[in-house]
């Protein structure tokens, strides 16, 4: 069996975890030092990143300049200066570092590479980004022809909580072709099926490599098309307490049982409801940030990861979804503090969608309530996420806000 190599990362340890899943017994996965088999650990396998195929400069050139959505004009630098070294072969020699797999039968009865070209009637090359510590990780594969031009993604759900992602994710994506989405361009589901155990979800690649909209545009036709997504299924304007997200939030709150953070975000609900604000309840993507979504040049916006789509959510989740992810893992803001400024700049967020006037606060409020019953729900804080200990900034902020607000009637602590 694959294990860790010395001094590895906390995404070193996971490299065997996630070998075993995508080549599971009887093939043999094995780490080994240069050649030109297998699959290059970037930029190692005791820190590794990304698996590209060793074996096609221009394959491993398109996995890393498709491998992520980079969000900072270094990122972008960073990754296009990869990309070049291998696509003239300086990346072969740099990463040395192999993921091999000795032939074998994998879940299923066959092997992964070979379950795929079968579902998309042509063979392809597999890479593979490794995402930090999460409780909803799982290998997310690139599919790439010889030119290294990506032809899909395929999702496996791995556990109970991935496998429902990889669900509802399908289920979403056959929702949205049916829809009117003008401006917003969606991925088209393959397959949807199952490899062994595991959920399988196969998706077509976006064109992500298309000349993107200047940044002031971008974020125009972003805003624009998040309105567009969070009116795709239909707008109810009415009183929140009782509402379909109301219900649907108070029973994900009691399912958290006797959870200390469960308790005081069941108060916080209860300070809306004393409000009972007129809202706006619509649809939204569920987690739409800066490496789901792009905006190209000719005015359309790309948007991926789908498997938090939801409606019967309060108009503009989206946007403060996008704020508060933004300000946290890009400017660096501290949680708490983000937070609080997302509850006080929600008014301007939310202007697009035509939430009535003076309940933007509690639009926000409802939106982190929703936050922190995912990350309970999907128990983020024991996987290792910053994120998942709401009672560390999620919390302190909302509870402050809502003491302070006419007729919310205070929170208790």
């Amino acid at each position: 069996m694959l294990t860790p190599p010395p001094g590895a990362d906390a995404r070193g340890a996971y490299l065997p975890e996630l070998a075993g899943l995508v080549w599971p017994a009887p093939a043999r996965p094995a780490l080994r030092r240069g050649g030109r088999a297998g699959f290059a650990v970037v930029p190692s396998a005791a820190r590794p990143r990304l698996l590209v195929p060793a074996g096609s400069r221009r394959a491993a050139a398109g996995a890393v300049r498709h491998s992520t959505e980079a969000q900072s004009a270094k990122a972008r630098l960073r990754r296009a200066v990869l990309a070049t070294a291998f696509r003239t072969g300086l990346g072969r020699l740099a990463f040395r570092d192999r993921l091999v797999v000795e032939p074998g039968g994998g879940a299923g009865g066959g092997a992964l590479d070979a379950h795929l070209a079968a579902v998309l009637g042509r063979p392809a090359l597999l890479s593979i980004h490794i995402g930090p510590a999460r409780a909803n990780r799982k290998p997310v594969v690139q599919l790439l022809d010889t030119a290294g031009v990506p032809i899909g993604y395929a999702k496996l759900g791995v556990d109970p909580l991935t496998r429902a992602l990889v669900e509802a994710e399908a289920a979403a994506l056959a929702r949205l072709a049916t829809l009117d989405l003008p401006g917003v361009q969606v991925a088209e589901a393959l397959h949807h099926g199952v490899w062994g155990a595991h959920a399988l979800l196969v998706q077509s690649a976006l064109p992500v490599g298309l000349p993107r909209a200047a940044p002031g545009p971008a974020a125009e036709a972003e805003r624009a098309a998040m309105v567009t997504v969070s009116r795709c299924a239909g707008v109810d304007h009415r009183p929140y307490a009782g509402s379909a997200h109301d219900r649907r939030l108070e029973a994900e709150l009691a399912a958290l049982g006797d959870r200390p953070e469960a308790a005081r975000l069941r108060a916080v609900l209860a300070g809306v409801r004393r409000v009972d604000p007129v809202l706006g309840l619509g649809a939204w993507h569920g987690d739409w940030n800066g490496g789901n979504s792009a905006a190209l040049a000719d005015g359309r916006v790309l948007v991926w990861d789908w498997e938090r789509f939801a409606d019967d959510v309060p108009l503009g989740f989206d946007a403060l979804h996008r704020r508060v992810q933004t300000a946290i893992t890009r400017a660096g803001v501290e949680p708490r503090a983000a937070a609080a400024r997302l509850i006080a700049a929600a008014p301007d967020d939310l202007a697009p969608f035509g939430q009535p006037g003076g309940v933007a606060d509690l639009v926000a409020v409802l939106y982190l309530v929703e936050l922190a019953a995912r990350y309970l729900r999907d128990r983020q804080a024991e996987a290792g996420a910053r994120l998942g200990h709401v009672d560390a900034w999620l919390l302190p902020a909302v509870e402050e806000h809502l003491a302070g607000r006419p007729g919310a009637g205070g929170v208790a602590k």
